[in-house]
C-alpha cells in the first residue's frame, strides 16, 4: 500500500541500554513524572477511535496528531513518553486488510514518530539554554517505552479488565501472540518496552519467558492492572505476579496502570515487598470501563486535582515514575511533574 520503510531513530543516552532508566530516574531527583493517556487526548483532539485498533488507529490516519499529543505530554513534564502501539498488532492490522510486512511498518513508525519528537523536543530546549549562555538546559532528555498491551486489548472485548481468555488459553498460545509484536518493538529503536495492563499470571508467565527466550535487546517494565487492590484483575495474587517479574532480568521495574488512584498506595507497598526494582505507578482517572458499549463511564473518576493529590503519598511508598492512564490528561501531568519538582525543591533546601 505504497507504506514507507523508515530508519529507526538512534539510542538516546550514551549508555548501556539496560542503565538509562535508573539514570534518569537518578537524575530527576529520586521520581519521574511519564505520560498519561494517550487515547484520551487524541480523542479530545477529535480523533475518532472507536476500532478495533484503538489509538493505534492513528498511525495508519492521523500520524501527524501522535506527533502533537507526544509534544504536549512532553511539554507538561513527562520524561517517559509512550508509542500509540498498545492496541496494535500485526493480527491486528492484518485484519484490516494489510500485509504482515505493512503491520511490522505501522509498529516501527509509532516508535519512530515518539523519537523524532522527543528529539525535537530536546533539541529545541538545549538551544534555547544556550542562547540565553545559561548552559546546558534543565530539562531531561525523555526515554521512549514501546507500548505493548495484554491479548486482551488485541481483542478489543474489555478482557484486558478481567483477565478471562477462555479454558484453552496456554502459556505457549500467549507466547506466540506476542512474539512477533514484541521483537519488531524491541528493536525498532525504542529505550525500553512497557507491557501494559497485564490482568493475569498466565499472561505474565509467558511474557517473562518470552523475554528471555528471545533475548531482547532493551529492558521492560511491566504493569498490572487491578479492581479490588489485591489482585489483578483476573484474581491471580498480585504479589505472585510482581515475584515473576522480579525474576526476570530482562524486567527492570514493575507497577500498576489503569487501576482507580484509591487502590495504589496499598498495591505499591504490595510490590516493594516482592521487589526491589523501581515502581511505575500510572492509575485511570477511577473511571468505570463498560465494554459493552466501549467506553468510559464519566463522572465516576476523580478530579485532576484529587489525583495529583495522591502523589505525594505514591512517592514516599516507594513508587519512582509516575503517571496517569486512561482519562487523564497533559493537565493531570503537568500537575503531576509540578508536585514532583516542589517536592525535590523541598528536600534540597531543607
Amino acid at each position: 500500500m505504497g507504506l514507507a520503510v523508515h530508519k529507526k531513530s538512534e539510542p538516546v543516552i550514551a549508555s548501556e541500554p539496560f542503565e538509562r532508566l535508573n539514570e534518569l530516574v537518578k537524575q530527576a531527583g529520586g521520581c519521574v513524572a511519564i505520560d498519561g493517556g494517550f487515547a484520551t487526548q487524541l480523542e479530545r483532539h477529535g480523533a475518532d477511535i472507536n476500532d478495533s485498533l484503538w489509538s493505534a488507529l492513528c498511525l495508519i490516519t492521523m500520524p501527524e496528531l501522535i506527533r502533537k499529543v507526544h509534544r504536549e505530554y512532553l511539554e507538561a513534564g513527562a520524561r517517559i513518553i509512550s508509542t500509540a502501539s498498545y492496541q496494535a498488532t500485526i493480527q491486528g492490522f492484518q485484519s484490516k486488510g494489510f500485509s504482515k510486512e505493512e503491520g511490522e511498518i505501522f509498529l516501527c513508525r509509532s516508535v519512530e514518530i515518539a523519537c523524532q519528537e522527543r528529539d525535537l523536543f530536546w533539541e529545541e530546549h538545549q538551544q534555547q539554554a544556550q542562547g540565553q549562555n545559561v548552559g546546558p538546559g534543565k530539562v531531561q532528555r525523555a526515554l521512549v517505552a514501546a507500548s505493548i498491551g495484554s491479548y486482551g486489548a488485541y481483542l478489543a472485548d474489555g478482557s484486558e479488565y478481567s483477565g478471562d481468555y477462555g479454558p484453552n488459553m496456554t502459556i505457549e498460545k500467549l507466547k506466540d501472540f506476542h512474539r512477533g509484536r514484541l521483537l519488531v518493538l524491541a528493536n525498532a529503536g525504542a529505550d525500553l518496552l512497557a507491557l501494559e495492563t497485564i490482568p493475569c499470571k498466565l499472561e505474565t508467565q509467558a511474557l517473562v519467558e518470552l523475554l528471555t527466550d528471545e533475548d531482547v535487546p532493551i529492558p521492560a517494565w511491566i504493569s498490572f492492572n487491578s479492581k479490588d487492590g489485591t489482585n489483578v484483575v483476573k484474581g491471580d495474587s498480585f504479589d505472585e505476579c510482581v515475584g515473576l517479574a522480579d525474576k526476570c532480568k530482562k524486567i527492570v521495574a514493575v507497577g500498576i496502570n489503569c487501576t482507580p488512584p484509591r487502590f495504589i498506595h496499598d498495591l505499591i507497598c504490595t510490590v516493594r515487598k516482592a521487589t526491589l526494582k523501581p515502581i511505575v505507578v500510572y492509575p485511570n482517572s477511577g473511571e468505570q470501563y463498560d465494554p459493552s458499549i466501549k467506553q468510559w463511564v464519566e463522572s465516576t473518576g476523580v478530579s485532576d486535582t484529587d489525583f495529583v493529590s495522591y502523589v505525594p503519598e505514591w512517592r514516599d511508598a516507594g513508587a519512582q515514575l509516575i503517571g496517569g492512564c486512561c482519562r487523564t490528561t497533559p493537565t493531570t501531568i503537568q500537575a503531576i511533574s509540578n508536585a514532583l519538582h516542589e517536592n525535590l525543591h523541598l528536600h534540597t533546601t531543607m
